[in-house]
C-alpha cells in the first residue's frame, strides 16, 4: 500500500495533528489551507479509515489517526534524516576518497592539505605513474600524465595541467652524436624514453597547427621516472623529452642543452580520470578544486 500513498499528505496529516488547525498547517507548510484538506482527504479514502473528526469549532483525533501518527512520525523522521546524510555527499566534503596517482612532491602535498582541511575526508591513496584500465576499479580519482591523443574511455576526463616541453642533451653528448635538426634524426641517436607512461619510446611533437606527429627513437634506457630520465640526460646517456619547468635551470646553467627541431615536443598533460558525470561526490569534485589551485 506504501506506493499508493504520497508522502506529502501524510506530513501534511502530521501537521495538522500536532497543530490541530488545517490553516496553521497550511500557513508552517506553506500551501494553501485547500491542498492541506485535500491530502487529509485522499489519504483517508486511501486507508478506508477516519483520521480527523471535524467541526465548527475544533479538530480531534480519531483512534485510527492516533495509531497512524504514532507509528509513520518516528518513520518519516528517519526517512528524512537518512536522505540528509545521504545529501551531505554532494553538498559537502565527506566520506572514503580513494587515489590512484604518481608520486610526485606537488601532487602528494596537495593531497596532504587536502586532507588537512577537510577533516570530515578518509583518504586512501596508491601510486603509479602508468596504471593499467585493469587495475582502476576501486579507485575515485585516478591522475595520469599523459603525451598526445588519449583513448577511447568509460571515464569522465578532465585536464588539470600542461607541462610544455623539451628535447634536452647534454653537452658532452653533443659532442659525440651529431646534433639533430629534424625529427627523423632522433630515430638513430641514443634516446631515453619511458617504460611504459606516454606510449613508451615513440616520442609525439606537434606542428603549428596543433597536428601530431609520432616518431620511433631508439632507445636502450627506458624508465617511469621523471627524476632518472632528467639524471639520465644531465650524464650524457641520451636525448631526452622533459617538461620545460622540471629542467630550465639546468638550461640555463649550461649542464642541458635545448635541441630545436621544426616541430615541438606536444605538451604533457595531467589528466584526472574519475566515474560519474552527473551528481558527482563532493569529494571528489572539492578536490579536483584543490588540485587545480595547488598546481597553478
Amino acid at each position: 500500500m506504501i506506493d499508493q500513498i504520497d508522502h506529502q499528505w501524510l506530513k501534511s496529516f502530521h501537521c495538522v495533528y500536532e497543530c490541530l488547525s488545517f490553516k496553521q498547517a497550511a500557513e508552517f507548510l506553506g500551501i494553501p489551507t485547500s491542498n492541506v484538506s485535500r491530502h487529509i482527504a485522499l489519504l483517508e479514502e486511501k486507508l478506508n479509515a477516519r483520521l480527523l473528526e471535524r467541526t465548527t469549532r475544533r479538530i480531534s483525533v480519531t483512534e485510527a489517526g492516533e495509531q497512524l501518527y504514532s507509528s509513520t512520525k518516528p518513520l518519516t523522521e528517519s526517512l528524512s534524516d537518512a536522505l540528509q546524510e545521504v545529501n551531505k555527499h554532494a553538498c559537502t566534503p565527506i566520506g572514503h576518497l580513494r587515489i590512484l596517482m604518481p608520486d610526485i612532491p606537488i601532487l602528494g602535498q596537495a593531497v596532504v592539505t587536502f586532507c588537512a582541511e577537510n577533516p570530515l575526508i578518509s583518504i586512501s591513496c596508491d601510486t603509479s605513474l602508468s596504471p593499467r584500465e585493469n587495475l582502476l576499479d576501486g579507485f575515485d580519482v585516478v591522475l595520469y600524465f599523459h603525451r598526445g591523443k588519449l583513448e577511447d574511455s568509460n571515464w569522465v576526463v578532465k585536464e588539470l595541467t600542461r607541462l610544455p616541453s623539451v628535447v634536452v642533451a647534454a653537452p658532452s653528448l653533443l659532442e659525440q652524436q651529431n646534433k639533430p635538426y629534424r625529427l627523423s634524426d632522433l630515430q638513430t641517436l641514443p634516446c631515453i624514453s619511458t617504460l611504459t607512461a606516454v606510449n613508451g619510446t615513440p616520442w609525439i611533437f606537434k606542428t603549428k597547427e596543433g597536428k601530431l606527429t609520432t616518431v620511433h627513437v631508439k632507445s636502450n634506457f627506458r624508465v617511469n621516472s621523471g627524476f632518472m630520465a632528467k639524471s639520465a640526460a644531465l650524464s650524457g646517456v641520451g636525448f631526452a623529452i622533459l617538461p620545460l619547468d622540471s629542467c630550465n635551470a639546468e638550461i640555463e646553467s649550461g649542464d642541458l642543452i635545448s635541441v630545436c627541431l621544426e616541430q615541438q615536443p606536444e605538451d604533457l598533460v595531467l589528466y584526472a580520470f574519475y566515474a560519474g558525470r552527473k551528481h558527482l561526490a563532493k569529494k571528489i569534485s572539492a578536490f579536483l578544486a584543490h588540485l587545480e589551485a595547488a598546481l597553478q
